[in-house]
């Protein structure tokens, strides 16, 4: 069993459900330069204990501590877009968006 790990995450400022997840003592020092600069500025979103057992949205929690402990950090790319549901979700929305 991995050792659990205190995570910050980061939103990208640039692109909508882009994040980064790196150890929380570290920040963003492991991550490279040139993914900092596509990534744009990341804001602080929250920070919490990540364990092999816990539920994430997307991602299985040994997926990302083991990015975090190989490579420094774990990406988090939106999900694809589905146009089709898109232009489906907009009739259908009250929001003009």
């Amino acid at each position: 069993m991995k050792q659990p790990c205190i995570v910050s995450v980061y939103r990208s400022a640039k692109e909508d459900g882009m994040y980064l997840i790196v150890e929380k003592s570290q920040g963003l020092k492991k991550v490279p330069e040139a993914l900092l600069k596509r990534f744009g500025p990341a804001k602080e979103s929250m920070a919490f204990l990540l364990t092999e057992t816990k539920k994430l949205a997307r991602f299985d929690a040994k997926q990302v501590l083991d990015a975090i402990r190989d490579n420094g950090f774990f990406l988090q790319l939106p999900p694809p877009r589905d146009e089709e549901m898109a232009d489906i979700a907009l009739k259908n929305s009250k929001l003009q968006r």
